[in-house]
């Protein structure tokens, strides 16, 4: 049996607290009429909505106060001079409250205008529970007080726009206990025979579980690798609505999506040691393939959009996870990855390769993932060499996989449209010094400072040896003292918190470092995966990172950038323990 530990800390501001399976975290997410400080029951179903908000309260006058807040993957508290509130997951529908010399006021987070939307608050005369029913999240709130008082209940019943809640509270030094549950219509009432300090120590040998499986090669030198596999386990939820397999979401705190290029990071970061949860991240995107091959931009728990797609990485993606499996994909899983791929790379050859030519084209920066890059100033409809690089890579894939699978003839299609697709790369877009991008309608071309341009190293040992020296010379001028910014730094387009046009992003650090790696470029690669690393380990798992002071900027708990943290830090650690490489 796994030990027990408690994990690390980590600012709730920065991290929401929350568990593997759940659709709900606890964050500053803000609420309708609520401080900043102040925490939320976060739902993601049907959208991000803040359902619950929590005050605590002195026990005696009721009166709010202030308190420390701290966090571990396993429990929550909140810390006044003379009492405290523990928070902690019971099940992915259930969290426990245990509170002494503190009572704790639960709220409506979300301002009710109608009888029809908002929150509507009673009591429960089957078994005197309380319930908030929001209609935001179509979940009912219930909360039972196991032991304590329930005082000051405002708003039972009330519709409009009236406050409504309860503050959960013992007598002088008694110890209070509730239990929160998210329903749909109707649950046995809630009864647990298990303790509070069981909760908690039943959710430590489950986190510690999965960190133990995903990354048995920690050590004192990845000091940011246990939080990090806590980001992905508890932005883990099950199955519903439109996700219809387990899901890492990008984040439980804003980005709370899967988008169809960040799953392919979080599969890779999970496939030795989780293999199952690997494999459903992968194949997430697909379950929502169109007719003509495509991939959703995006999938969550409500919302599917197509009004762009996202790069084919899937063939890179899914030839680094065969190899990092530690549970080989059965025939069928191979037979089900080649047809995924297939009609997902016909999409780019037919829908998005216009009469006559030999490159497919990106619609807008959206699609490429680099949103706002100024590989896009010129025009949006563009040909550009990351597709291409891309493009081949997946069409190899299918090679290896027709190969595997007895298909002769199409491995060799496969193959043979592989290397016209790199060579039309060259022969259009190479100047012998950069790489072009072209305007699809236009037929105009022109360069940027965007490191997207230099996004075809990803080709590694199938580029020529001289273009790739020439990228990783390029590649080495947007390295900073924290990593690779995704403009040029001396551009006049850099923007420090410009998005794609300055941040250091973790897909392009893991495709540049991998690529210039199978290059032979290992000096270069080692220096990307140490500032990288050292990045994270300073400033967290945030979204993109300011790439010259290293910063993190917007959501500050991304799953793709954790798992781009345990990518490069499991191969640094097998690089100390088995040096096979030469420096260049």
């Amino acid at each position: 049996m796994t030990a027990a530990r408690s994990g690390p800390a980590f600012s709730i501001h920065d991290i929401p607290f929350s568990t593997h399976g759940s659709w709900f975290g606890i964050s500053p997410v803000l609420g309708e009429k609520t401080r900043a400080d102040d925490l939320h029951l976060v739902s993601h179903q049907n959208g991000m909505h803040a359902v619950l908000c929590f005050v605590p309260v002195d026990a005696t006058t009721g009166e709010r106060v202030e308190t420390r807040v701290t966090a571990t993957p396993s429990q929550l508290s909140w810390t006044h001079e003379s009492g405290h509130i523990d928070l902690a997951y019971e099940s992915p529908g259930t969290i426990r409250l245990r509170g002494k010399m503190a009572g704790l006021r639960v709220t409506a987070a979300a301002q009710t205008l109608t009888p029809f939307t908002g929150t509507y608050f009673y009591r429960d005369p089957v078994d005197g529970a309380h319930v908030f029913t929001s209609y935001e999240t179509g979940r009912r709130y219930r909360i039972t007080v196991l032991s304590g008082i329930v005082r000051e209940i405002s708003g039972s019943q009330s519709l409009g726009g009236a406050e409504r809640g309860l503050t959960v509270t013992a007598e002088a030094d008694a110890i209070w206990e509730a239990a929160i549950q998210e329903l749909d219509s109707a649950r046995q009432p809630y009864s647990s025979s298990t303790t509070f300090d069981e909760v908690v120590a039943t959710a430590e040998r489950a986190i510690g579980a999965f960190t133990d499986a995903i990354a048995p090669w920690r050590s004192p030198g990845t000091p940011a690798a246990e939080l990090a596999a806590y980001v992905l386990w508890s932005a883990t939820v099950d199955p519903a609505g439109l996700v219809r397999r387990p899901a890492v979401l990008m984040s439980k705190h804003w980005m709370d999506k899967v988008w169809s290029w960040d799953h392919c990071f979080n599969a890779l970061a999970l496939a030795s040691g989780a293999p199952a949860l690997a494999w459903n991240q992968f194949a997430l995107p697909f379950d929502h393939q169109d007719e003509s091959g495509a991939l959703p931009d995006s999938v969550t728990h409500s919302e599917v959009l197509r009004n762009f797609v996202k790069p084919p990485i899937h063939g890179w993606t899914l030839a680094h996870l065969r190899r990092r499996l530690s549970e080989p994909l059965s025939r069928a899983q191979l037979a089900t990855a080649y047809d995924m791929l297939r009609r997902w790379t016909d999409f780019w050859l037919t829908a998005r390769r216009a009469p006559g030519a030999n490159l497919p084209h990106y619609q807008h920066g959206n699609d490429s993932g680099w949103d706002n890059a100024t590989t896009f100033d010129p025009e949006r409809v563009v040909v550009t060499a990351d597709l291409a690089a891309f493009l081949a890579l997946q069409l190899r894939e299918l090679g290896a996989l027709a190969t595997e699978l007895g298909l002769r003839a199409a491995a060799r299609d496969w193959l043979r449209a592989a290397e016209a697709t790199q060579t039309a790369m060259l022969d259009e877009l190479w100047t012998g010094e950069k790489f072009l991008a072209r305007g699809a309608d236009s037929g105009d071309t022109w360069s940027s400072s965007s490191l997207l341009d230099l996004m075809p190293i990803v080709l590694g040992e199938h580029l020529p040896e001289n273009l790739g020296k020439a990228l990783a010379v390029r590649i080495e001028a947007h390295l900073t003292p924290y990593g690779l910014a995704s403009e040029l730094p001396t551009s006049p387009h850099y923007r420090p918190d410009g998005y794609w046009r300055g941040p250091i992003w973790a897909p392009a650090t893991v495709l540049i470092e991998d690529g210039l790696r199978r290059a032979g470029h290992h000096r270069l690669a080692d220096e990307i995966s140490a500032r990288f690393r050292g990045l994270c380990e300073t400033h967290g798992f945030a979204e993109n990172f300011d790439a010259l002071t290293g910063t993190g900027l917007r959501d500050r708990a991304y799953t793709w950038t954790a798992s781009s943290y345990l990518l490069l830090a499991e191969a640094h650690e097998l690089r100390n323990t088995t040096p096979t490489q030469n420096g260049r």
